[in-house]
């Protein structure tokens, strides 16, 4: 079916936008809002996924750390109440009065074997803590009264910030966690440790638990919580990765959508334009036209009365040519009038069969053999004379496309629930894939001297009624072009029924 595309038509103004023209502010560097969100909204929801990452992180190490830290506090402070208990020590005295060796002689009321009995046991358990690097008892001159690495015994600590905040802080436990800094000679650890260590400062009070007497250090590497953080990183960013990733992918879906719909919304919006602006100016010539068309019709038949056989063959072809100008007047003026939407219930097959009937002279003359069997069907959505538009323009085509004879078939079928399908195909000259991709653009033709309004108004008029188009081609193999639509139910016929009321 050679349809309507390629040619401009010629009434067009070239200063009116066309339906498809991009409008003024939008060129080559026109505001892209689908690209703009999805760089933008990827980095933003980069950045905070990785924040909320970091921060998770952070509070797992640290709540993971500090908990750990204390649970060796308390271990090994009720350890140094045990062992006061169990070296019959005055229970008034605490072990942290015990640690100095210095000091076995400033309390009367313990007996230095007794109090080297319960620090010694209480040393060898600190010594033993499971994950170990370093164990160091500091006195309250800083001075280390004993370590698990003998090369400390002895040294004073000064200028360190850690430990005396952690005497005058009073805490039950002061934690942090790092790499080895070689610059604290207290960090004389037995073995390097793996991954990373944990430095606990463990407060040992005076009887009156008012003032810090000694101070235990530990330094140990907890493998079993390191594996637990690393098990906690893996879990929390993959759960930020697939989180940030879902909300992007799903506010991505939105925004693609929304920019489709004002696209074709856009779209929509600059084609009622042009219609609107090309309807004013084609409503008046097409009026203009009228009048001339059919005294210039009238004369030719006057003058077919009492013509030449020779000059009756012009005065014919003056004829044609009126009937063709008024045809395309009658187009002009359908395209362009107002939509009306109010819906009827149509017989397709009783509309086929008069355009049939319409065309026999023209198939006759173009041999063309019509295909086509009337079955009963059910009646669709539609309106009486925009139907007869839409079989007229393509009845029209498929003739032209085939003046040396061919095949036109109609194929009727319900093979969708609530649709009912028409499928009209010929074997003309078709059509090649670029003038497939213009087919239902307004006043586009490949037709010498074509309006280019016809696939373009059937486009229209079935998607105003809840129905659709599709087209197929090849060239010098024929063109399928079929109408799917809305089959007519109680609720339709009601509508035609109240607007003949109204």
């Amino acid at each position: 079916m050679q349809q309507l595309t390629g040619d401009t038509m010629p009434l067009s103004d070239p200063a009116l936008p066309g339906p498809d023209a991009e409008p003024p502010f939008e060129s080559n560097g026109r505001f892209n809002l689908l690209r703009w969100f999805s760089v933008g909204s990827f980095l933003i929801i980069s950045a905070v996924a990785l924040g909320l990452g970091y921060v998770s992180t952070r509070f797992v190490v640290n709540e993971s750390i500090e908990r750990d830290s204390m649970l060796t506090a308390q271990f090994i402070q009720a350890i140094g109440a045990a062992e006061i208990r169990h070296a019959s020590i005055n229970p008034g005295r605490t072990m942290g009065e015990m640690l100095d060796p210095r000091l076995d002689n400033a309390y009367p009321d313990v007996p230095p074997a007794s109090r080297a009995a319960a620090r010694e046991e209480f040393l060898d358990h600190v010594e033993h803590l499971p994950d170990l690097l370093l164990a160091n008892v500091y006195a309250l001159d800083r001075t280390v009264v004993w370590s698990t690495n003998p090369e400390l015994i002895g040294v004073r600590i000064e200028d360190d910030d850690e430990l005396d905040h952690s005497f005058v802080m009073k805490e039950a436990v002061s934690t942090s966690y790092h790499q080895v800094n070689d610059e604290r000679p207290e960090q004389r650890l037995l073995r390097e440790p793996q991954y990373l260590f944990v430095e606990n400062y463990i407060p040992m009070f005076d009887a009156e638990k008012n003032h810090v007497i000694a101070m235990v250090e530990i330094y140990k590497e907890p493998a079993d919580l390191v594996a637990r953080i690393q098990r906690g990183f893996k879990s929390i960013w993959l759960a930020t990765l697939l989180g940030g990733l879902a909300i992007y992918l799903a506010l991505f879906w939105i925004v693609r959508r929304a920019a489709r719909l004002l696209e074709s919304q856009q779209k929509q919006l600059i084609a009622n334009e042009t219609f609107a602006a090309l309807g004013e100016m084609s409503s008046a010539i097409a009026h203009s036209l009228r009048n001339p068309l059919a005294t210039i019709r009238s004369s030719a038949e006057l003058a077919m009365d009492i013509a030449s056989s020779g000059a009756q063959k012009n005065i014919g072809d003056i004829i044609n040519q009126v009937d063709r100008m008024s045809r395309w007047v009658r187009e002009l003026l359908v395209s362009m009038r107002p939509s009306n939407d109010d819906s009827e219930a149509v017989d397709l097959i009783m509309a086929l069969e008069d355009t049939v009937t319409a065309y026999d002279a023209l198939i006759r003359r173009n041999q063309v053999e019509v295909r086509f069997e009337a079955l009963p069907g059910q009646p669709v959505v539609s309106q009486p004379v925009l139907l007869t538009q839409i079989l007229n323009s393509l009845f029209a085509n498929a003739l032209e496309a085939m003046p040396k004879g061919g095949v036109l078939t109609i194929d009727i079928d319900a093979s969708t629930p609530g649709q009912l399908g028409m499928t009209l195909s010929d074997t003309g000259k078709g059509m090649s894939p670029q003038q497939q991709q213009m087919v239902f653009k307004p006043f586009f033709t490949t037709k010498q001297g074509g309006l280019g309004v016809g696939l373009a108004l059937v486009k229209r008029i079935m998607e105003r009624f809840g129905g659709s188009v599709e087209l197929t081609s090849r060239e010098q193999e024929g063109t399928r072009v079929r109408l799917n639509f809305k089959v007519a139910t109680g609720g339709d016929y009601a509508i035609q029924h109240s607007a003949g009321r109204g």
